[in-house]
């Protein structure tokens, strides 16, 4: 098995019970402090990883400059807004369905990566987008009773778009220490990432919201299991962008549809319907079809 597959498998996984975390956390703290939990505890542990890297395998320092922190902040920004329209959106509609909805952000990847930085994508690819943008607009449930409409589909959309830019940022980032081994490279944009995402976060909820930031830090078990999961999803995505190309990466993890069904039947007890389910295997043919092309 290839490395890249291997970190994309463990990213979409982890990525799956994070939104479940996610989703229970949101009943109680609003979308700002379920976004932080993502990152509160996931600093230290991404510190810890890079130093461990460093341990096995000695290498320099990475040299900062503007293109590359401009990146890192970038994407970490596109993170938190992404974040925070993903926890919008499990209020509004069902878990498996809202996620269908933010996973956009793999067709969203692959445009963005032809338009930007002229990738070719093959009748068969196109193929898959198409039908993935048909999934997306079946999971907006279209005339409905008692179904959110355009509101729904924008926001999930927005979602997938900042996700997009953020995996995308990653990728610059990583390609612009070639000195450092991958591991490395994916390291420090992981740890300067969460870090500042941690600070940002503190810093607003601090100010607006100290209720829930007292929530968040004197009961580590709610936030914990949010930051552990991240962690190791950010862990599978940083490094499996840096070895492939996004749009690849991220119809891979697709499989995370999937795994979020179960978890939204067995687990959240979040019922969903012919339509969702119809649209969520059409996204994941549409990741199949991307990645076999």
């Amino acid at each position: 098995m290839s490395l890249w597959v291997a970190f994309t498998l463990l990213a979409a996984f982890m990525q799956s019970w994070r939104n479940a975390f996610q989703k229970r956390l949101s009943g109680s703290v609003d979308a700002y402090g379920v976004t932080l939990a993502r990152f509160l505890w996931a600093g230290p542990m991404a510190v810890a990883w890079l130093a461990t890297m460093y341990a096995i395998v000695p290498a320099p320092l990475p040299v900062l400059t503007l293109p590359l922190a401009g990146y890192v902040l970038g994407g970490a920004v596109a993170q938190i807004v992404a974040t925070v329209l993903m926890i919008t959106l499990f209020r509004m509609k069902g878990f498996a369905t809202g996620v269908g909805l933010a996973r956009s952000e793999a067709l969203i990847a692959a445009i963005l990566g032809v338009i930007v930085f002229g990738e070719h994508l093959s009748l068969m690819a196109w193929a898959g987008v198409v039908i993935g943008a048909i999934a997306v607009w079946i999971m907006k449930g279209i005339k409905q009773q008692n179904m959110p409409t355009g509101r729904t589909l924008l926001i999930g959309l927005g979602s997938g778009i900042f996700f997009a830019l953020t995996t995308l940022s990653v990728r610059q980032a990583t390609h612009l220490m070639p000195a450092l081994p991958f591991l490395h490279a994916a390291g420090w944009v992981l740890a300067a990432s969460i870090l500042f995402q941690t600070l940002i976060l503190a810093l607003w909820l601090g100010a607006t919201r100290p209720a829930t930031l007292t929530t968040l830090i004197t009961r580590p078990g709610l936030s914990l299991p949010i930051s552990l999961a991240s962690f190791l999803g950010s862990l599978g995505w940083f490094n499996a962008v840096s070895l492939q190309q996004v749009a690849l990466v991220k119809t891979l993890g697709q499989v995370e549809i999937l795994i979020t069904l179960l978890i939204a039947r067995y687990w959240l007890k979040d019922p969903f319907t012919r339509r969702d389910i119809t649209g969520l295997v059409l996204v994941s043919l549409a990741a199949v079809l991307v990645l076999w092309a």
